[in-house]
């Protein structure tokens, strides 16, 4: 036995070997962006699909980008998705495209230049994720669609999230453009008109409301305050606010760089409103360090009233405009235009209040109006949706499906004891189930959670976290919301036991192979242990190296064989198939052997499953002592030799809580009906 298991090893160390070490070579191939990206003319050539020579201007305001023409001839701008969005894929890493807008408001070509994306690890190649980068040409920006009516390529299957956020970046990329030069309108706001003006200039023009709250007006409005307002003309509160998206606006107040950074990543249907104060009173207070909810400010149009938000506010400490008078306080907040409309006139409502000498509380409100100058008016584009929005309403009969599986799992693993208590139901329901796992979850609808999301998890954390980025694709995001609360009541078992396709493909072919009386080979419990250290090894190796280089962490995670198997169904060089294939063959000896000893994933869960909650599976005293029957028939080895089941090893089978209500198998239960005991 000890011979075939330093076999099987010796094989699996010679696989890995063949494959990682050429995959690592070529993933230096490509590199995230250590310098700007420059253009070329004949690259901006190629772009407009134009013979050359072409002509290339940069030009930095309002938006950096180059301007192209031919023979004098407006060709378009060209700008590059990192330089004007900080566009970041999905390893956690730049990604830089170039992408050139025609004069008609069209994506007249997009260039892949340069990535860090997990292609590797997917199969695919950068010829792949180029070709989909080029097939955004044709793109309208004025109506939403390509000349062929469709809306972009076609996401990249097994690529869906890199895929969401090229097309994210490319279009965003592309319409601040089109509206920093014209091309387009800018959602009812000029974006292209620009002149300096200074700070009275800007209040003069109305496009600064200005209100002054005095001392006095503070005493008038607020008699008898505790402590008691002192007279005079001096502001209680001076402030100033307007729509800083109109570069008249905002590129005089914050200065084109910083304004062409706020426009770059402004989401869709978003707009920029810049409030400004002095005098004894905040117009943000300090609560919302503790709410996360500004209370002071309100804005009001007709009925609706939108609050800010901590998540929508921005502290700007310096002002690039001149004659600014000396402010206390200067922010930004980002507000949705779904319920507000930003050409309507609208009012701030500042709330004061002061305690009183009685020990309540007194209040006031001081209202600013604010119309944005008709000058800077236009008519409002058509509004972009979403990407995840697009992916979830395209995936909907997917979705129920997956929400109605984990529905059934919930009432299984909630209800456990009316389950195991019948054998037959157990036997086959828990088959049943594995079967839709493998065929329609896994190869289906491409539901394989990977330690590749768990390390970009990790550096969305540590880089900037977008909610977005990891909704673009419903399946998995679904899935792991229901894991990330399974390992709270169950632990990593209920998605290791029942959710993971490659882990229903090892027990379904081992089912197989007991059929056929495929010997299983029983390892010790001493070395069974001892083999645990290699997925915890591997868990936290892939994490460290993934915080040095994120390349480098991806292909090591090819010691995952779930992309070969499951997302691309062993349509893969031999190399990656022998390895799959290697496991699979060790898998009929010994039950589940990847997920027992090499599964990176599965240490990853068993991790925050320490803070599991219940504990649901039922054990007797006798249970490793008088017998240990459970201890052999589990599936992963998770019962040690004195009976406990350890929750970090166990994948929620129920085969152990089958055998203790079986009064024809548990030992003690035959025993109690020989003897007429209760039971």
């Amino acid at each position: 036995m000890r011979n075939h298991f330093c076999r099987a090893v010796a094989i699996l160390i010679a696989a890995l070997a063949v494959f990682v070490v050429p995959a690592a070579t070529s993933a230096r191939l490509i590199g995230e962006p250590a310098a700007p990206v420059r253009l070329s003319e004949p690259l901006a050539a190629q772009l407009f699909s134009v013979p050359a020579p072409v002509r290339l201007q940069r030009i930095e305001a309002p938006v950096p980008a180059w301007r192209v023409t031919a023979s004098g001839v407006l060709l378009g701008y060209v700008g590059s998705t990192y330089e004007i969005g900080r566009s970041v894929g999905y390893s956690g890493h730049p990604i830089d495209m170039l992408v050139a807008i025609d004069t008609e408001g069209r994506i007249a070509g997009a260039e892949l230049m340069r990535h860090s994306e997990p292609i590797l690890t997917l199969g695919l190649s950068h010829d792949d994720i180029a070709a989909f980068v080029s097939g955004f040409v044709g793109y309208d920006l004025l109506t939403g669609h390509r000349r062929s009516d469709a809306s972009g390529p076609d996401i990249i299957s097994r690529a869906t999230v890199t895929s969401g956020v090229i097309r994210d970046s490319i279009l965003r990329t592309a319409r601040t453009i089109a509206l920093g030069y014209g091309v387009v309108d800018g959602g009812g706001i000029d974006r292209t008109t620009f002149s300096p003006r200074d700070w009275p200039g800007l209040v003069a023009d109305g496009a600064l409301a200005h209100r002054r709250f005095t001392l006095d007006d503070a005493r008038a409005a607020l008699p008898g305050a505790n402590p008691e307002i002192p007279p005079g003309d001096k502001p209680f509160i001076e402030f100033w606010a307007g729509i800083a998206d109109a570069p008249m606006i905002g590129q005089n107040l914050l200065g084109m760089a910083a304004f062409n950074r706020e426009i770059a990543t402004e989401a869709p249907g978003e707009i920029l409103l810049f409030v400004a104060s002095t005098g004894l009173y905040s117009h943000r207070g300090s609560d919302w360090r503790k709410t996360g909810v500004f209370d002071r400010l309100t804005l009001v149009q007709g009925t609706e009233r939108l609050q800010f938000s901590e998540n929508s506010f921005t502290r700007v400490d310096k002002l690039a405009i001149d004659a600014a008078p000396g402010l206390r306080e200067m922010s930004l907040f980002r507000l949705p235009t779904d319920h507000f409309d930003p050409t309507e006139p609208f009012y701030l409502e500042l709330s004061v209040t002061r305690d009183a000498a009685d020990g309540s509380e007194m209040h006031t409100v001081v209202a600013l109006d604010y119309t944005l100058p008709s000058a800077l008016v236009l008519a409002p584009p058509p509004k972009p949706v979403p990407l995840w929005e697009e992916s979830w309403e395209r995936r909907k009969l997917t979705i129920i499906g997956v929400v109605t599986m984990l529905g059934f799992l919930t009432l299984i693993l909630f209800f456990q004891e009316a389950f195991v208590t019948r054998p037959r139901l157990w036997r086959w329901g828990r088959t049943a189930f594995l079967t839709l796992t493998l065929v329609w979850l896994g190869f289906g609808v491409n539901g394989q959670l990977s330690v590749v999301q768990v390390m970009a998890f990790l550096h969305s954390m540590l880089n900037g976290f977008h909610w977005e980025t990891f909704l673009i694709e419903p399946v998995i995001f679904i899935l792991w919301s229901f894991v990330a609360l399974g390992l709270l009541f169950w632990g990593r078992g209920v998605y290791c036991g029942w959710l993971c396709p490659f882990g229903a493909l090892q027990e379904l072919s081992n089912l197989v192979a007991q059929k056929l009386r495929v010997p299983q080979l029983k390892i010790p419990f001493a070395v069974h242990e001892r083999l645990w250290v290699i997925k915890y090894s591997a868990f936290v190796g892939l994490i460290a190296v993934s915080l040095y280089s994120m390349n480098e962490a991806l292909v090591l995670a090819e010691v995952e064989p779930f992309k070969t198997a499951i997302s691309m169904r062993m349509l893969r060089a031999w190399p990656f198939v022998l390895y799959v294939v290697v496991i699979i063959i060790a898998g009929l000896f010994v039950e589940r052997f990847y997920c027992r000893y090499l599964c990176a994933l599965g240490a990853g869960l068993a991790i925050p499953a320490k803070l599991k909650i219940f504990d649901w599976l039922n054990r007797r005293p006798q249970c490793g002592r008088e017998c240990r029957l459970c201890e052999q028939k589990c599936t992963v080895g998770a019962i040690d030799p004195l009976g406990r089941i350890n929750p970090n090893e166990c994948v929620l089978c129920l085969r152990c809580q089958v055998i203790h209500s079986d009064p024809n198998t548990c030992i003690v239960l035959k025993r109690r009906q020989r003897a007429g005991a209760p039971q």
